[in-house]
C-alpha cells in the first residue's frame, strides 16, 4: 500500500504538469516569486514592490506547522523564478513540495545570518522530545519538529531587518535589472522597521519590570522575549502540532499563580481551549490575542507586519500595565 507522503506527491507532480508546460513569459513581466508564509510574504512584497508577481503558500490566519500541500501549491512554485522561505525547521514540508513541483527556481532561505534561538531545558518540548538531530540548520525543509531551535525568528524586528536584507538580495541575484528598485525599497522598509522597534522597546520600558511576563498558547515569542526583556511561557512546544503535557500545563498554573501573574495570551493560530483552561484554573484572565506565526487578512488587526508588531505590543501593554 502506497503512503500517504507517496501519494501527495504524486498528486503534486501531476498537478505540477500543466504549469510546467506554460510558455515562457515575456521579457518586460513581473518577477514571479512565492513566499513559504503571510508573515514572510509581506517582507517580500515591501522590498519587491511593482517589479514582483507575489504567490504565498499558508495566507492569513493559517498554521504553518500543520499545513498540508496542495497541487495547486506545486503549480505556483513550478512557473517561480525565486522561492523564500523562512528555515530553522519552520516549513517541515517545503523540501518535499520543492521537489513534486519540478520547479527549477532558486530557493532563498531569509533566515540566513540570524544566530538561532535554542530553547532553555525550562521551556516546554515539541512532542516531548524531538528526534536527535532534527534540530533546524536554515535548510528549506526541515523536519517538523524543531528539536531545541525556535524558528519564529521575526519576532524580534532585528531579525526582521535581516530577513529583508536577504529578501533584496535574492531578487537583486534573479532580476538584476532591478537592483536600485529593491535597494531602495528595503532601504525605506528597515526606516520602517527601526520605527516600530523604538515604539516596541517604549511600550515594553512603561511595564514595570516585576510584570514583564507572558503567557502564550504556544512558544513563539522567545526571539521577542530575549529581545525586549520579557519572560515567556508557552504550555506547548514551538509547533503547534505538538501536545501539552499534564505536567507542563500544572507547571505553568502553578507559576502563574505563584507569581500573580495576571493574564494569558491566545493566539491567532492556535485552539483556544487550552489557554481557557489555564485561565480558569489559575483565575487570571485572557488578556487578549495575539499574531504569531500569521498575520490577519486584509480587514483584520495585523495585515502586515509592522501592523501585527503594533498590535501585539498594544495587547501586552494593555494588559501587563493594569
Amino acid at each position: 500500500m502506497l503512503s500517504r507522503r507517496t501519494l501527495l506527491a504524486a498528486a503534486l507532480v501531476l498537478g505540477a504538469t500543466p504549469a510546467l508546460a506554460q510558455t515562457a513569459a515575456p521579457a518586460d513581466a513581473k518577477l514571479p516569486v512565492v513566499a513559504s508564509f503571510s508573515i514572510l510574504g509581506d517582507f517580500v512584497k515591501n522590498v519587491g514592490g511593482d517589479r514582483i508577481a507575489l504567490a504565498t503558500i499558508v495566507g492569513p490566519n493559517a498554521d504553518t506547522h500543520v499545513y498540508q500541500p496542495t497541487p495547486n501549491d506545486a503549480k505556483k512554485l513550478a512557473v517561480a523564478k525565486v522561492i523564500f522561505v523562512n528555515g530553522l525547521g519552520f516549513e517541515g514540508w517545503m523540501d518535499r513540495l520543492v521537489k513534486a513541483s519540478g520547479t527549477k527556481a532558486t530557493v532563498v532561505v531569509a533566515t540566513t545570518g540570524i544566530t538561532p534561538r535554542e530553547r532553555t531545558k525550562d521551556e516546554p518540548q515539541d512532542a516531548e522530545d524531538a528526534p536527535k538531530g532534527k534540530t533546524g540548520t536554515g535548510k528549506a525543509g526541515e523536519a517538523h519538529d524543531h528539536g531545541h531551535i525556535d524558528p519564529h525568528a521575526w519576532q524580534s524586528v532585528a531579525n526582521a531587518k535581516i530577513y529583508v536584507a536577504n529578501i533584496r538580495d535574492g531578487l537583486i541575484a534573479a532580476d538584476p535589472a532591478g537592483k536600485d528598485v529593491y535597494t531602495a525599497n528595503a532601504a525605506a522598509y528597515t526606516a520602517k522597521l527601526d520605527a516600530v522597534e523604538a515604539e516596541v522597546k517604549a511600550a515594553i520600558g512603561a511595564i514595570p519590570a516585576a510584570q514583564r511576563r507572558i503567557i502564550t498558547s504556544h512558544d513563539a515569542f522567545g526571539y521577542f522575549g530575549d529581545a525586549y526583556g520579557l519572560k515567556l511561557l508557552a504550555p506547548e512546544g514551538v509547533s503547534t502540532e505538538s501536545e501539552a503535557s499534564a505536567k507542563d500545563v500544572g507547571k505553568i498554573i502553578r507559576q502563574i499563580k505563584a507569581q500573580n501573574i495576571p493574564a494569558v495570551f491566545l493566539e491567532n493560530v492556535t485552539n483556544p481551549r487550552l489557554m481557557d483552561r489555564i485561565a480558569k484554573e489559575s483565575n487570571a484572565i485572557v488578556g487578549g490575542t495575539l499574531y504569531s506565526d500569521a498575520l490577519s487578512d486584509d480587514k483584520g488587526q495585523a495585515a502586515s507586519y509592522i501592523d501585527m508588531m503594533r498590535y501585539n505590543i498594544r495587547q501586552l501593554a494593555g494588559a501587563l500595565t493594569k
